[in-house]
């Protein structure tokens, strides 16, 4: 009885999911609030509307096995696999252990779940339950709540109960649709006590009952069962300290010490034993002399359930048998399941068993667990090959040993995300003793946690402390740190605590010395160390080698250096080599899509939608913003700012990008990651250039110059320059105009040239002025940055407006409204459109088109299917099912008045 909203606002979600018009729900409150019962309600009310129901439940101790909840839920589903492409099918196998292979992206595995239950959906719909999903490993509950946050158009649907506490709000599930339920109101709390205790009760016996269950239903069920039947004439008395569900548990615990002995230790054996195997727990069982008779009192007493599999009646049982039990009767009890368990169908769990079974410390037990910690990693399950590892490290007898053990543990557990435990493992591996080698790797392990929590502050001189500590004794990853140190230097700037760019790259010039011939890790390095040593000019021949280098890899089918690919496009941007920096940019894309890696995935798709901006392509740029967008709500990352700030500003949209602006520099300056607050206010520059609020844009350019911010310094000039020619500062464009023609010398490219001849054409007069403007356009006619080839004719018709002559400003005024309106550079386009009417022609307004009904996400499906490529393609890049990218495509030939395929291609969108 009650819970009767929340019951029907699970059938109504049901229905919608019947027709795919809903995908999950978390159904969450606290222990023995009823979440089990609601899931139940849903089993059955999908049952009767003809769904195919599959279940799981988050086990504690199971935490440890990387997917186990995973594939608990979809081995029923394994034998359609078959559908899925050969990269997704590789991936769940190598997840599940059905065969070897490089360790998948565990989103790639989302994807592949995705697919294979939107497959089985095809032909019934599917409800996925998972109860206690916040006992579920950090795979299994990453993937399924990537897989709630994709589903789309498909007939299924996926309910996870989640418990208040317990660390559930730090799990993936955080804005998923959630139903909370809340405690039993008064009236249906005396409705189930009634239904519960059939005996006669003292009214003050009831109302206590009632007051200490505070509405639990569980409460109200199990709270009466632990009482003497005298107590229910009165006297009765509950402990008030203890929150209802420990209450509930403490009942639980009573109950089971009640049972004789031998019951009592196949409780506990069933309580340490997760997978619910009915087969292992008899075999466990034998080893302990135990007669299967022994569960018997556990069934009449309602703790346990003998089935197909082995049910506790909740989950709070399993705790409270397990917790009630002394360490000896723990030891004993799992080492019979170790025992009992294959060795070599089930080695990790057999020994984790073991490990557990071990009083003290055990070398081969440890030892196991190192094993068992290799194939987990391999699986791509690196939380429980660092939960392995951990144990490995406490089991550890020999003190060397323990403490390298507990150093890979905290690799694995900084890799996992875990960084207080990683830290706290450092240490234990600190106490060591450690020899050389891994006293260097820790202190690299402690620079580069503190790098991922905070990108400044004194990060450089950690990583160069370990660099040189490194040197003798593994040079290759020396100079990998030493290019860490200076990208770090990089990252943090004008914020810098302590040693900076200047010391980071002086300190690198004492590397060891490349190996033969040099890898794109050490032109990088060579080059970057030149930059800040040595000055801009005599950087470019080095570094233009390392962009060389890495597109060069490319072409050999490596992967391009993909670690330092974000790097490297920060040096093209610096050299203003338009081409290395699209084509770089381009592969961290293609590389992260063909790896399945949607951690990698949304900062490459960031970094090219930056680029795209820029060469004038506002639109694709859009379309690619909004994937990385949904990708970063799948998997629960924040969003990156980048390129929604320069799409804002470049599209003119002042309050957007003054709020982005803002946002971006306060969060920046928090972690002391001076050279984005650099890319915040270059950007800002071209907004205020744009608007023609030239001493803002000169206030705003100004910092990124000053600072020398690598690219962002780059971006900085030509905006620097552009207003201060308008804001009446001479001195200050001259000064950044001879820095910008030095370097654009230097650098050789279209892109740097043009510039340098548009700003000399900005602060020339008379003819020569014509010929600087003339020879921008050329220039910049012949490199993708085609923003600026627009600004270019829009400078060159202001000029020649000033000077008379109103035709031929005519001319390039009309070209630059053009090509901005049609990028959507709206600021520009108006500031040229201002410039037309002043010569007294109106600007021919833009033709709406097609495409302008698609929202930025359905524009870029289109532009897929319209290559010719299947939904099926077109699902596996953007990490949809096909059936959802079916039904975007419906909606796109409806607002584009189509109806195939063909005619979508016909349009030629832009």
């Amino acid at each position: 009885m009650g819970r009767r909203a929340e019951r029907a606002a699970v059938e109504k979600f049901l229905s919608l999911a019947r027709s795919g018009r809903s995908g999950s729900l978390v159904v969450c409150g606290e222990a023995g609030i009823g979440k089990t019962a609601v899931l139940e309600h849903a089993r059955q009310t999908a049952l009767a509307a003809d769904f195919r129901v599959e279940s799981a439940g988050g086990v504690e101790s199971e935490t440890q096995f990387a997917f186990a909840g995973l594939h608990q839920l979809c081995a029923p589903l394994l034998d359609r696999t078959g559908t899925l492409s050969e990269p997704q099918q590789a991936a769940l196998g190598v997840a599940f252990g059905l065969h070897g292979g490089a360790a998948p992206d565990r989103f790639l595995v989302g994807l592949a779940i995705l697919n294979l239950m939107a497959e089985v959906a095809e032909e019934q719909p599917l409800l996925c339950l998972v109860d206690d999903a916040q006992w579920l490993d950090e795979a299994s509950a990453q993937v399924l709540a990537f897989v709630a946050r994709r589903v789309g158009a498909e007939r299924l649907a996926l309910v996870f109960g989640l418990r208040d506490g317990d660390g559930g709000d730090l799990l993936p599930f955080a804005g998923l649709p959630e139903l909370p339920l809340e405690p039993l109101g008064a009236a249906d709390a005396r409705a189930l006590l009634s239904a519960a205790v059939r005996t006669p009760l003292d009214e003050e016996v009831r109302e206590r009952i009632l007051a200490e269950a505070c509405g639990n239903p569980l409460a109200l069920l199990e709270l009466p069962r632990t009482l003497r039947p005298a107590t229910f004439a009165g006297g009765f008395e509950l402990p008030g300290v203890l929150g209802v569900p420990h209450r509930i548990e403490e009942g639980f615990r009573r109950r089971s010490a009640s049972l004789p002995p031998e019951t009592q230790l196949l409780l506990l054996v069933a309580a340490s034993e997760p997978t619910g195997d009915v087969a292992l727990l008899w075999r466990a069982a034998a080893r302990l002399g135990l007669a299967r008779e022994a569960a018997t009192p556990a069934e009449v007493a309602g703790l346990l359930e003998i089935g197909v599999r082995v049910r506790f009646r909740h989950p709070l049982v399993r705790s409270a048998v397990y917790q009630a039990a002394t360490p000896p009767d723990r030891r004993r009890a799992h080492g019979a399941l170790a025992d009992a368990t294959d060795p070599k169908a089930d080695p990790d769990r057999r020994a984790w068993q073991r490990a557990q079974a071990v009083p003290g410390v055990d070398e081969e037990a440890a030892e196991g667990l190192e094993r068992s910690a290799g194939r987990a990693r391999a699986r791509g399950g690196v939380a429980a090959a660092a939960a392995f590892l951990q144990r490995a490290a406490e089991l550890t007898p020999e003190p060397a040993l323990r403490a390298k053990r507990a150093l890979d543990a905290a690799q694995a557990k900084h890799e996992a995300g875990a960084t207080p435990a990683a830290l706290e493992l450092l240490a234990v591996a600190a106490a060591g003793p450690l020899d050389a080698l891994p006293r260097a790797r820790l202190g690299l392990l402690r620079a580069q946690i503190a790098f991922d929590q905070s990108r400044g502050s004194d990060v450089p001189g950690m990583l160069l402390d370990a660099a040189r500590t490194l040197a003798p004794l593994d040079p290759a990853l020396a100079r990998e740190t030493y290019l860490h140190a200076v990208d770090a230097a990089i990252h943090a700037g004008r914020l810098a605590r302590g040693r900076g760019l200047l010391d980071a790259a002086e300190t690198a010039l004492g590397a060891p010395a490349p190996s033969a011939p040099p890898q794109p890790v050490d032109l990088l390095l060579d080059g970057l160390a030149t930059r800040f040593t040595q000055g801009y000019e005599a950087s470019v021949t080095p570094l233009q080698r390392a962009l060389e280098a890495l597109r060069d890899h490319g072409s050999r089918g490596g992967d391009g250096d993909r670690r330092w690919l974000w790097l490297a496009c920060h040096v093209a941007a610096m050299l203003w080599d338009d081409e290395a920096l699209y084509v770089l940019a381009e592969r961290a894309v293609r590389l992260s899509r063909e790896a399945g890696a949607l951690s990698m995935l949304p900062a490459a798709l960031n970094t090219v939608a930056s680029v795209l901006v820029l060469t004038g392509d506002l639109a694709r740029a859009a379309e690619l913003t909004a994937e990385e967008t949904a990708i970063t709500q799948a998997t629960g990352a924040p969003p990156l700012p980048n390129a929604r700030l320069m799409l804002a500003a470049w599209r003119g949209r002042q309050p957007e990008t003054l709020e982005l602006y803002a946002a971006m520099v306060e969060e920046a300056t928090g972690r002391g990651e001076g050279a984005t607050v650099g890319l915040a206010q270059a950007t800002l520059a071209a907004l205020h250039n744009g608007l023609g609020n030239y001493d803002e844009a000169l206030a705003a350019a100004q910092p990124p110059w000053e600072y020398d911010d690598m690219a962002y310094s780059s971006l900085a000039l030509p905006e620097l320059i552009e207003a201060a020619s308008r804001a009446g500062e001479p001195k200050r464009a001259a000064a950044a105009l001879e820095q910008l023609s030095s370097r654009a010398r230097a650098s050789g490219t279209p892109f740097g040239l043009g510039l340098a001849a548009r700003s000399r054409a900005l602060l020339t007069t008379g003819p020569a002025a014509e010929e600087h403007y003339r020879q921008a356009i050329e220039r910049l006619s012949n490199c993708r940055m085609a923003v600026y080839l627009a600004r270019t004719h829009l400078v060159y018709g202001e000029w020649l407006r000033r000077e008379g002559r109103r035709q031929d400003a005519r001319d390039q005024l009309r070209t630059a409204h053009k090509l901005l309106s049609d990028m959507g550079a709206e600021a520009f386009a108006a500031r040229a459109a201002r410039e037309l009417r002043a010569t007294g022609e109106h600007p021919s307004r833009r033709n709406a088109r097609p495409a302008d009904a698609l929202t930025a996400h359905e524009l870029h499906i289109a532009r897929l299917v319209a290559t010719g490529v299947t939904s099926r393609e077109v699902g596996a890049q953007l990490f949809l099912s096909p059936r959802t990218i079916e039904t975007h495509l419906r909606n796109i030939f409806r607002k584009l008045g189509i109806t195939s395929r063909r005619e979508l291609k016909e349009l030629h969108l832009p």
